[in-house]
C-alpha cells in the first residue's frame, strides 16, 4: 500500500474517532435524543447514517422523513454530549505521545461544532497541542463528504492541498480529503470499529493508507525527522 505522499507541510486531524474516542459515546447520544422525538435510530445505525456528518446531516434526516426536530433538539443533544463527555471520553491510545513530537504543522478540521471539538480536546489533555487551529463545519457552506471543510483549514493554515494530509475514521471524511485533492490515511483504532471492518470501508472510499494504531503513524513511511 502507498501513502500517496511522502512529507506532508501539513497534517490535518479529524476530531472524532481520530483523536478522541468518541463515536460510540456520541452515537448513543444520538440515538436516545432521537428517540426522546418519536424517531428510531439505533446506535449502530446511527453509525451508518452519520458518523463524519455535523448534526445538520441529522436534521435534514428528519426533515425528509416528515419529523422536524423541535428547537429543543439540539441544546438536549449538546446537553447529553457534555455530561456523558465529562464522563467517559478517552483521547485515542497514543495520540498524546504522537503529538508531543510531532515534526510538522498540524491542524483540526471536524464535522463538530467548535464548542464541542474545544471540549472534547479539553478534557482529553490535547487542547495545547492544536491551540486555536481548529476548524469545523460551522465554517463553510458545505460539511464532509463535500472537500469544503479541508479546502478552508489548508487555506487558512497557507498550504497547498496537495502538501497536506488529512487523518480520518470516516467514509465521509475519506471522500472530502480526497475531493479537496488531499492524501487521506483512514484510522480505524477507534472503539467504533471494534466490530465493523473500516479498513476495508474506508480503502473502498479512497483511502490511500489505513492504519489502527498512533503508534504506527510513520510506521513504513518517509516523514520529516
Amino acid at each position: 500500500m502507498t501513502s500517496g505522499l511522502a512529507k506532508p507541510d501539513l497534517v490535518i486531524f479529524d476530531c472524532d474517532g481520530v483523536l478522541v474516542d468518541s463515536e460510540l459515546l456520541s452515537c448513543q447520544c444520538l440515538s436516545e435524543t432521537l428517540g426522546g422525538i418519536g424517531v428510531e435510530v439505533g446506535v449502530e445505525e446511527a453509525l451508518d447514517l452519520f458518523l463524519g456528518r455535523s448534526t445538520a446531516a441529522v436534521t435534514q434526516y428528519c426533515a425528509d422523513r416528515g419529523r422536524p426536530v423541535p428547537a429543543t433538539f439540539l441544546p438536549e443533544l449538546r446537553l447529553r454530549l457534555r455530561e456523558i463527555f465529562g464522563r467517559a471520553l478517552k483521547p485515542i491510545p497514543g495520540i498524546d505521545l504522537l503529538l508531543s513530537d510531532f515534526k510538522v504543522r498540524s491542524c483540526v478540521a471536524s464535522s463538530s461544532d467548535l464548542d464541542r471539538v474545544t471540549l472534547s480536546l479539553a478534557l482529553t489533555g490535547l487542547a495545547a497541542h492544536f491551540g486555536d487551529r481548529l476548524y469545523t463545519a460551522q465554517m463553510v457552506e458545505r460539511g464532509k463528504p463535500a472537500p469544503d471543510l479541508f479546502l478552508h483549514a489548508a487555506a487558512q493554515m497557507q498550504t497547498a492541498p496537495p502538501k497536506t494530509l488529512v487523518i480520518e475514521d470516516s467514509v465521509s471524511g475519506v471522500i472530502a480529503a480526497k475531493a479537496a485533492g488531499m492524501t487521506v490515511w483512514g484510522f480505524v483504532g477507534g472503539s467504533h470499529y471494534v466490530s465493523r471492518d473500516g479498513r476495508a470501508m474506508l480503502l473502498e472510499a479512497g483511502a490511500d493508507r489505513v492504519f489502527d494504531r498512533m503508534a504506527d503513524f510513520w510506521k513504513d513511511e518517509e516523514h520529516l525527522s
